[in-house]
């Protein structure tokens, strides 16, 4: 899906941009927008309804065209279309969309599917708060994009924003080690992120003396994987390391019990951390 803007600036001359609507390489599918075979049915809605596919819907994109790590939160399964300024005014279309915009003036629409930058814009107003938080994680540990290059792009930073990028960690790995760190921090844990458990291994999160270890929706495909996690589970305990698995379901619908859990397992006459050599 292509502006007639891009594919000029990309060296396509008008001839052989008719030449290629004429064989029907190229359609047409509103005006200044062209379409191969190839293009993506949500990219192709979000331009027909006048804008660009964004927001969540932009993200899940971008993880799809080769950056799986990105993370994205379950549900928000409708598609979110920024508009361009001149189809705001518009009598939006019927569909399962969701208009979605960032903070400040509108940006103008030049791609039919926003740039990361962007779409973490528009989700800062369409995400609660640790789940946008956990998404721009992936983004920042997912690709070379830093809080400075985000903001620069993304228009309008409020105060609010702000205060969610310094709450931002790109250290974490997956977004349920993400949405862990935020909660026990919420709950008055002191939480250290991928704390060292040997010369050059890390967990994923570490509270007094007690290992978090946070799998992901796709966990452990491969076997090899699984008995690593074992290994290195024995390893710990050997240093007196308490260790916690939590699972995707987990950390997504069954939080309450497992932040229960996890207090009967610091509480203070367990908290200390013991090391080889210290009194049982």
């Amino acid at each position: 899906m292509y502006s007639l803007r891009e594919l000029t600036a990309m060296g396509w001359a008008p001839d052989a941009i008719a030449q290629a609507r004429k064989a029907e390489t190229l359609t047409s599918l509103r005006y200044g927008w062209v379409r191969t075979s190839a293009a993506d049915p949500h990219v192709v809605s979000a331009v027909t309804a006048g804008g660009a596919l964004s927001c969540i819907s932009a993200l899940r994109f971008h993880q799809r065209r080769g950056l799986p790590d990105l993370w994205i939160p379950p549900g928000h399964n409708e598609t979110h279309v920024r508009l361009s300024k001149h189809a705001k005014s518009a009598t939006k279309p019927s569909g399962p969309f969701r208009w979605c915009q960032g903070f400040g003036r509108p940006l103008p629409v030049t791609t039919a599917v926003d740039p990361i930058a962007v779409a973490v814009g528009c989700a800062a107003r369409c995400l609660p708060a640790e789940e946008w938080i956990a998404v721009v994680d992936s983004v920042l540990n997912a690709t070379d994009l830093t809080i400075p290059d985000l903001q620069a792009e993304m228009g309008r930073v409020t105060r609010a924003v702000s205060a969610m990028f310094d709450r931002c960690d790109a250290r974490s790995q997956s977004g349920t080690e993400s949405l862990v760190r935020l909660r026990l921090i919420a709950a008055g844990f002191d939480v250290e992120v991928q704390p060292s458990i040997g010369d050059r291994e890390h967990a994923d999160l570490r509270t007094g003396s007690l290992l978090i270890e946070c799998d992901g929706e796709s966990y452990h495909s491969d076997r090899a994987a699984f008995r690593n996690d074992r290994r290195r589970d024995r390893m710990t305990m050997l240093d007196r390391w308490m260790t916690m698995r939590l699972t995707y379901d987990d950390v997504l619908y069954d939080w309450e019990e497992v932040l229960e859990e996890i207090r009967a397992l610091t509480r203070p006459d367990r908290h200390r951390i013991r090391r080889r050599g210290d009194p049982s």
